[in-house]
């Protein structure tokens, strides 16, 4: 049910349409997974991720907001800003090759109901990011950061130093950090990531540098009787709040296992609009040591329900 026809496109012509475009004016939209997107992506592209439940209420399409959830891209596309939008996913060859129930064709559809009348130009990918990335990999953004596996132990270990206190704080997204207590007392290391701010998830861990960094705390214990999701929202106000002002926050605990990395995996869920499941994996394979308690977990697939279902 696409009102506004897309036009399909190859690789080479998607390339001459970014030489010939204005810096920023086109919009590129990727289908992929979460974590596909996060290990590699065309540069200056957006993930668009839609869950199961939204899929299956969605009946075609779905309101903008879904696809774009940030407010600025939404107004840029609204105002004209962007006069052409490209849509691509995995490897799929051509419009008419896509899943009914596919993230592609739900954006097309979305894409395509609500800017019918207006002068974008909506675009997909032949072939999609896999045979995209193959033909112009300098094009595209590769991860660079190198984890160990979920577990692993360093080979080089201070005698003493808890497995959690090794190494230093991980980037979870660009400006979001889940580190330890003993992270959060390191100013060098802080400063030499471009940490401007804390949340404190702990009601003991001191604020080492009061004046030097911008300071949250939610003083919850690491109990199953706590109810750290009524901080959820909070959190995830001040964690936006640091992102919207340019800066970078370091989410931390005691250990940085099981509170800290309940609050970043709720954001995660919040923001990026992905699963449990996935927001876990994601973490996990750059933090090995997190394991939220059990309550926690119960906690956080409520939350799910709560963010999914909307």
């Amino acid at each position: 049910m696409v009102t506004t026809e897309s036009v399909e496109i190859e690789g080479c012509h998607f390339v001459q349409l970014l030489a010939e475009e204005q810096q920023g004016s086109l919009l590129i939209l990727d289908c992929r997974s979460f974590l596909g997107f996060n290990a590699s992506h065309i540069r200056g592209s957006h993930n668009v991720y839609c869950n199961t439940i939204v899929k299956r209420r969605s009946k075609g399409a779905i309101a903008l907001d879904w696809i774009l959830p940030e407010d600025g891209i939404r107004a840029a596309l609204s105002s004209g800003h962007y006069p052409r939008v490209l849509v691509l996913d995995e490897r799929s060859p051509s419009v008419a090759a896509l899943g009914r129930d596919s993230t592609a064709r739900l954006v097309l559809n979305t894409l395509g109901a609500q800017l019918s009348g207006s002068a974008v130009q909506i675009y997909f990918l032949q072939g999609g990011y896999e045979t995209f990335h193959s033909l112009f990999p300098e094009m595209c953004t590769e991860n660079v950061h190198h984890y160990p596996p979920a577990g692993s132990v360093p080979t080089l270990i201070a005698r003493g130093t808890p497995l959690y206190d090794q190494g230093g704080p991980v980037e979870i997204l660009p400006f979001l950090y889940l580190g330890s207590a003993y992270h959060s007392s390191r100013k060098e290391t802080l400063q030499s990531l471009g940490i401007t701010a804390l949340l404190n998830v702990s009601s003991n861990c001191p604020n080492c540098f009061e004046g030097i960094f911008e300071y949250k705390c939610i003083p919850v214990e690491d109990s199953h009787m706590t109810d750290i999701s009524a901080w959820f929202q909070e959190a995830i106000d001040f964690i936006d709040l640091v992102k919207n002002s340019s800066g970078r926050v370091l989410v931390h605990c005691q250990a940085g296992i099981s509170r800290s990395a309940t609050i970043c995996l709720a954001y995660l869920i919040w923001a990026q609009r992905v699963r449990l499941e996935e927001a876990f994996d994601f973490v996990k394979q750059r933090r090995g040591v997190i394991s939220p308690n059990f309550a926690f977990m119960g906690q956080l697939l409520q939350f799910e329900t709560k963010v999914l279902c909307h």
